[in-house]
């Protein structure tokens, strides 16, 4: 109950944004092989897991550090109730070489969960831009540079981070994590995402940093991304370049690679990952009118449909909405069927189980009757309303 009552807090707080744009693409969104964040959600009904196995490696340069981890990092994402809202949970387990140096030098080593944050991000504006491929009559409009790709698409993120960690990793309580997540699409195939952090706010370790991402996809199947990230901290400052590669495998698998230059303080190192995403695609796809130019008409009745489907109250009303018992309960069978297989009244008593499968199919085929019959008879008064005001 604890965990419903997090999640519709979370929706409750988001809920005077809401519009519906649709989040969901056909092949795979992920964020690895970077550390950054894109603003978009993955859409409702899908079930994204970002993995990978990373080492990092520095110096031994403090007197107490943390000189070498290896671990697996996992990224869950998933979207429900409104398209552009999703929730997250990152979890991290790695093995730390922990050094102490003085006149000799001495290490343990000690193993357990680094992270464990539960989060969630909302899209505050998506920036559309215009299709300048129809464009026949000018080679140079069709060319030009759409000035609103320098306006990014925003959105906040919010979260919390567990202290159910390794007693290395403890902060003491459970703290908040905030940001804002920017990203401009300059072209088709470069964009540029600006993730700005502020992490363990009112902790002893607190610490703001950001993060700048540039992609370019080279085909439908590669694409390379180069990354720094800055992180400002009470004692010291640790900065990271990083570059690397990701191959998209099927629509809903992806491998990726990347290794990074680390410099944390005044320790230098190197990090370097392998990892996996996958999805499972639920998703289903709303009803879209189109013009004669393929255009989508927006006010019509698929559209209002639409838009009663995926508001927000609708979707919330459906998950506490009771399942009709008809449809729980399975027919009973009756005991003439229990006869043997080859028996005269064995053979009836499938004949009525076909039949009553039958009359199911034949209910839910005429409830999709209706509604279309009821979307003509509105898009007919409509038709009709036109071309009043049309005499007019």
């Amino acid at each position: 109950m604890n965990l419903k009552k997090l999640q519709l807090t979370l929706v409750f707080f988001f809920t005077s944004y809401i519009t519906v744009n649709a989040q969901y693409t056909d092949v795979i969104n992920s964020n690895k092989p970077g550390f950054s964040e894109s603003p978009y959600s993955v859409g409702t009904g899908v079930y994204q897991f970002e993995s990978n196995l990373f080492l990092r490696n520095t110096t031994i340069e403090p007197t107490f550090s943390r000189p070498q981890s290896f671990g697996f990092d996992l990224l869950f994402r998933t979207s429900f109730l409104l398209e552009r809202l999703e929730l997250n949970t990152q979890l991290s387990y790695q093995r730390d070489k922990v050094a102490f140096k003085n006149i000799f030098t001495s290490h343990y080593f000690t193993s357990g969960l680094s992270r464990a944050t539960i989060g969630a991000k909302y899209l505050l504006y998506q920036q559309e831009y215009e299709d300048k491929s129809k464009e026949v009559r000018s080679w140079k409009r069709r060319n030009a540079f759409d000035r609103k790709r320098l306006i990014p698409s925003v959105a906040i993120y919010l979260g919390m981070n567990t202290d159910f960690v390794n007693d290395i990793h403890k902060t003491g309580s459970i703290t908040p994590k905030a940001g804002i997540l920017l990203q401009h699409n300059l072209t088709r195939d470069f964009n540029l995402i600006t993730n700005i952090i502020y992490d363990n706010i009112g902790s002893d370790f607190a610490e703001f940093s950001y993060i700048i991402t540039a992609t370019q996809n080279f085909s439908d199947r590669w694409s390379a991304f180069f990354e720094n990230q800055t992180v400002f901290q009470e004692y010291q400052n640790n900065i990271n370049f990083g570059l690397g590669f990701a191959y998209l495998y099927s629509r809903d698998l992806q491998f990726n690679t990347s290794a990074r230059m680390l410099f944390e303080g005044k320790a230098q190192g190197f990090y370097a990952s392998l990892g996996v995403s996958y999805r499972i695609n639920k998703h289903n796809d709303s009803f879209k009118e189109l013009d004669d130019n393929g255009l989508e008409i927006k006010d019509t009745p698929i559209s209002r449909y639409n838009k009663k489907q995926n508001s927000f109250f609708y979707r919330l009303l459906r998950i506490f909405k009771k399942k009709d018992k008809k449809t729980r309960t399975r027919p009973k069978r009756s005991r003439k069927t229990k006869t043997k297989k080859g028996g005269f009244l064995g053979l009836f008593g499938k004949k009525k189980e076909k039949n009553s499968k039958k009359k199911k199919e034949e209910t839910e085929i005429e409830k999709l009757e209706r509604e279309i019959k009821e979307l003509e008879e509105e898009m007919k008064k409509e038709e009709k309303k036109k071309k009043k005001n049309g005499n007019n």
